[in-house]
């Protein structure tokens, strides 16, 4: 297998993240907690191993139920507009097009415009929704700061503008808000549990983490939180990764840390596109026995996962984010609440090589997630 980022940099799931800060992140140095050196004295049953296995075992299950269950209860208006504005990498793409097939099962249109994730294309873009006058706006990982000015403009035009995967807050011109800052920390704890479990609680841990990636800072402490109460005594170094280390020199940055650190049992990297090219440069330089999971799986890591190069992957909902931003607007578009879509929780999986779905990086959580919502929206 190739260790060359290639397509899965290039899919990787920037969506999660506020994009511009991209733009503006100078290289940065590595940011460290000393790690305890001290035994691991945490008994096999301890209270915390417990805890920890009982949430591996609860999100290994794959889910088999949408996060919404109310009927829609209204006939859904055909003909809608709706303006999908894109942020720029692969995934972005992948959830425009789910976006796309689902409201055209409600007769809606949807325009997809394409940026560069630079605050300029993005502006442009949101100036092109207000000339297009749409029935509503869907975007993701920008933070509103970037288009504030446009926001302001769609707020009073009465445009509902609905977000996910933004370091940002829900009201003021933000309609819906899906895997916000409030969100996204079960991916840490769910990295944690595993971490603990596989480990016996028994672990000594490196996480690696893109600072740059303002919406990952709720996944680094919940890990931190979690792992440092289900693992009493267990080492724990956070490394501060520059961006300009994606696609370059992130393997070489592993291997010396380990080199350095040869007590270190686990590697965990807060999003998948760190990892890429890691497990091949690692088994290169001779280094053996370490064991690695990564929040927000995409193709490449789950062929990792596959081929046990890799342990493990949060899995991300993109299909199910988008048809519930569907949902979301259905009810709008009847007079009703978003209320039940913005209470609703995604549902996540941690992936290992026994329950991976697919290696191919594009399944849904929730394998008839389309089926049910149909039904929701009286459709089936």
């Amino acid at each position: 297998m190739s260790s060359r980022p290639g397509r899965a940099v290039r899919r990787a799931l920037t969506a999660i993240v506020p994009i511009t800060t991209l733009l503006t992140l100078a290289a940065c140095g590595t940011d460290t907690t000393p790690a305890a050196d001290s035994a691991k004295a945490t008994a096999a049953d301890s209270p915390g191993l417990t805890a920890a296995r009982a949430m591996v075992e609860k999100y290994s299950q794959r889910p088999d139920k949408i996060p919404v269950t109310q009927a829609v209860g209204k006939k859904i208006p055909k003909g809608k507009k709706i303006d999908f504005i894109l942020c720029g990498v692969q995934s972005c793409k992948d959830m425009a097009d789910f976006f796309t097939a689902g409201a055209k099962e409600l007769g809606w249109k949807v325009k997809q415009i394409a940026t560069q994730g630079t605050p300029e294309s993005v502006q442009a873009a949101y100036d092109q929704a207000l000339r297009d006058d749409p029935d509503a706006v869907v975007s993701s990982g920008f933070p509103r700061a970037v288009y504030a000015k446009q926001l302001a403009k769609l707020k009073k035009a009465g445009i509902p503008v609905i977000q996910s995967n933004a370091d940002d807050v829900l009201g003021n011109g933000i309609s819906l808000l899906k895997s916000g800052p409030e969100e996204v920390g079960v991916q840490g704890e769910i990295l944690a549990s595993w971490v603990v479990s596989n480990s016996g609680a028994k672990a000594d841990t490196v996480y690696f983490d893109l600072p740059a990636y303002t919406i990952l800072k709720p996944v680094k402490d919940a890990f931190a939180a979690k792992y440092k109460e289900w693992c009493e005594g267990c080492a724990l170094d956070t490394v501060d990764v520059p961006i300009t280390s994606v696609g370059k020199d992130m393997p070489d940055r592993v291997v010396s840390y380990v080199r350095s650190h040869p007590k270190v049992t686990h590697i965990v990297f807060s999003l998948g596109l760190l990892n890429v090219g890691v497990p091949a440069t690692l088994k290169t330089a001779g280094i053996t026995g370490k064991h690695i999971a990564v929040n927000v799986g995409d193709p490449q890591n789950y062929q990792y996962v596959q081929s046990g190069l890799s342990d493990a992957a949060i899995a991300l909902n993109l299909h199910e984010t988008t048809w519930l931003q569907i949902d979301a607007l259905a009810r709008h578009f009847t007079g009703q609440s978003m209320a039940v879509d913005q209470k609703a929780t995604l549902p996540s999986l941690l992936v290992t090589k026994d329950n991976l779905p697919s290696a191919d990086g594009d399944f849904p959580l929730v394998e008839d997630y389309q089926a049910q919502f149909k039904a929701l929206w009286g459709l089936s």
